[in-house]
This record gives C-alpha cells, sequence and structure tokens, in this order.
C-alpha cells in the first residue's frame, strides 16, 4: 500500500558505471547488494519500480568504433552489456525477496522475457520490479533514450537518473568546485547549455510529453527513498 509517496510509478536509470564502484570496469558485488537494498526501501513503500540499466562498465559502444568496429556492431554488443547487467540486478533483488522480471528488446528467451508492454505494466502492478535490457533493441539509440520511451509506455510519473553526483550542474563539479547547481531547470535549457545530463533526443522527448527527470547522487544511502517520497534532493528537470 502506497505510504506517503509522491510517485506511484517510477522508472529508474541506472548507469552501467555504477554497478561498478570503485573498480575500473565489471560489477561490484558490494554496489549491487546496495542498489539493490535502495530499491528494495522504495517497493516497500507500494511504489511500482521500473528500471534501465546501461551497459558502459562492461562495454562502451561508441568508444569501440575507434578500435575498427562499426557503430551499429558495436551498439549490440553494448546492448548485450546491458542484459548481463539486468541479470545480476535482477539476482541481487531477487536475494532481497523483490520479485523481480528482465525484459529484453533483443529476444533471447532463455535469459529474459520479450519487451511487451501490456505485460510490464501487469507486472508492475503485482509490484514485481521490472528491469528493461537491451535498449531500444536498436543501435544509434542510447539508454537514456530507451529509459524516456519506456517511461512514457509504462505511463511512469518521472525518470529517476541515479548518477555519481548530486544533481545537475553547469560544469562538472569535480573538475571546477565553483560550477553552479541548478535545483530546477527547463529542458530547453538543459538543451541550450549542452549539460552532459542525458542525450538530447532523451530530453527532447521528455519534454514533449512533459515527463520530469530527478537527478541525483545514488551513492548517498537513503537518497532513492527520499526522492520518492517527495523531498528535494539533487536537481529536477521539467517545464
Amino acid at each position: 500500500m502506497m505510504v506517503n509517496a509522491k510517485y506511484e510509478r517510477v522508472l529508474i536509470k541506472l548507469s552501467g558505471e555504477a554497478l561498478m564502484g570503485e573498480q575500473g570496469y565489471g560489477i561490484s558485488a558490494a554496489m549491487l547488494h546496495f542498489v539493490a537494498s535502495e530499491i528494495k526501501l522504495v517497493v516497500e513503500l507500494g511504489v511500482q519500480v521500473a528500471i534501465v540499466n546501461g551497459g558502459g562498465n562492461i562495454f562502451r559502444g561508441v568508444k569501440s568504433t575507434v578500435e575498427g568496429l562499426d557503430r551499429a556492431t558495436a551498439d549490440y554488443m553494448g546492448m548485450l552489456a546491458t542484459v548481463i547487467n539486468a541479470l545480476a540486478l535482477q539476482n541481487a533483488l531477487e536475494q532481497k525477496d523483490v520479485p523481480t522480471r528482465v525484459q529484453s528488446a533483443i529476444e533471447m528467451r532463455e535469459l529474459a522475457e520479450p519487451y511487451i508492454r501490456r505485460k510490464a505494466i501487469r507486472h508492475l502492478e503485482k509490484n514485481r520490479v521490472v528491469i528493461f535490457a537491451a535498449g531500444t533493441g536498436n543501435p544509434y539509440f542510447t539508454t537514456d533514450t530507451a529509459a524516456s520511451l519506456r517511461a512514457m509506455e509504462i505511463d511512469a510519473n518521472v525518470i529517476i537518473k541515479a548518477t555519481k553526483v548530486d544533481g545537475i550542474y553547469s560544469e562538472d563539479p569535480i573538475k571546477n568546485p565553483y560550477a553552479i547547481k541548478f535545483e530546477q531547470i527547463s529542458y530547453l535549457d538543459v538543451i541550450k547549455k549542452g549539460l552532459s545530463v542525458m542525450d538530447s533526443t532523451s530530453i527532447t522527448l521528455c519534454m514533449d510529453n512533459k515527463l520530469p527527470i530527478m537527478i541525483f547522487n545514488l551513492k548517498k544511502p537513503g537518497n532513492l527513498k527520499k526522492a520518492i517520497l517527495g523531498e528535494r534532493i539533487g536537481s529536477i528537470i521539467t517545464d
């Protein structure tokens, strides 16, 4: 049952890098279980949770174009990396007794369900976490765009992008300690200022459909729950 939550159905965009912790690549078991614990806190509120995860911790498609692979092939390989992350996160969640389903945009029935919108919504209504893997199933589209697309298809109230910084800044706050933080900013300003929050296609999709995007630091315990409860943390992109 819903308990004081601002949002009824959310889509969490989780980068592949978020799962590798302090490692240079791969999946950190400690970070994986931390993320699963944070998600469980939200599920226990009665909030319906969908997730889109990246694959940058295993394979970065764009970088590989300079290493002899064409972009489409590299992107398909990146999609497979997201499936590896999705299966790892599913396992971590189910170890914490959170029922979870993985739906893949590329058919691989032995590992995941094929993506079917109505079935995904039904899982959410039954309080199962749904992880959307393999991006959109098409090359040249990022997992940010996949997150925006899936969020709209399942009628999510908000996209929550969990990152390693505590919001949106005018510049990289790690490189420039004087960078300005935006607590609230419009879609158009994000595009005009060239802020590296999400790619421009995903921002435009959200703008056209008036879907807010929340950005905050995932690594701080309890932040995800606070965001769901409506506390002002991080930054939000709206009209």
